[in-house]
């Protein structure tokens, strides 16, 4: 028998792969099937992958490539605390459409893993962690606050694909928690009073900053959303 070797070939094998890892979610990859749905031998797969492992690495990487490129087409609130919440969401979303390809990129644990399609979504939470920081924004570290978030974030996402079925009042309550616990302020009403009313406080004392007029406007806006929140 001649192998299909023609241009794509390892193209076509990973798309093999993800599509069955998909189909079957959780379950083991069998290398023969993804052979038979492209039509070439074990041999080809062995050349182009090296072994179930290479396989199983490439589909993750496929995984992570998607995960970002969804993030990246989302625009900023112009706001970290808020970016960091949006993020969380589409976080869990990713995960429960996808399960398959989601328990690879995060249910398989290597010590040390240094790959770098496992990195690449870490550094863009830290670099808004690290927005945060330099705002002032934080009460622990931007390095602590992108660990707990990303640990909390996984977790509430494998508990919901191993339970098959979506949790949004967990993923609330979780999120708002973690929130809370990087930034010392709450998600409930008297939290949010109370952080308007800190900056309320600190504009008006400080009228010179933004100017009389823009600090009197300021004020005003701070005041109604003080007043949204009781």
């Amino acid at each position: 028998m001649i192998e299909d070797v023609r241009g794509g070939t390892r193209e076509r094998l990973l798309e093999a792969a993800v599509e069955l890892t998909a189909e079957l979610p959780g379950s083991e990859i069998s290398l023969r099937a993804v052979c038979d749905r492209v039509g070439v031998r074990m041999p080809t797969l062995y050349h182009y992958f090296g072994n179930k492992d290479g396989l199983l690495d490439a589909v993750a990487e496929y995984g992570f490539n998607l995960y970002l490129s969804a993030k990246a087409n989302r625009e900023s609130s112009g706001d970290p605390i808020q970016d960091l919440r949006d993020g969380w969401d589409a976080h869990v979303a990713f995960g429960l459409a996808n399960p398959g390809l989601y328990t690879l990129m995060y249910g398989q644990v290597r010590p040390g893993d240094a790959r770098p399609a496992t990195s690449r979504p870490t550094q863009m939470l830290r670099a808004l962690t690290g927005v945060a920081e330099e705002q002032g924004r934080l009460t622990v570290s931007a390095d602590q606050a992108a660990a707990h978030i990303l640990a909390t974030n996984v977790g509430v996402t494998l508990r919901q694909i191993l339970l098959a079925a979506p949790d949004p009042a967990l993923t609330a309550a979780v999120r708002d928690a973690v929130i809370a616990g990087i930034t010392g302020i709450g998600n409930d009403e008297s939290s949010r009073r109370s952080a308007l009313f800190a900056a309320l406080d600190f504009a008006v004392a400080r009228p010179d900053l933004l100017g009389e007029k823009e600090t009197a406007l300021l004020a005003s806006w701070l005041q109604r959303l003080a007043e949204a929140a009781d």
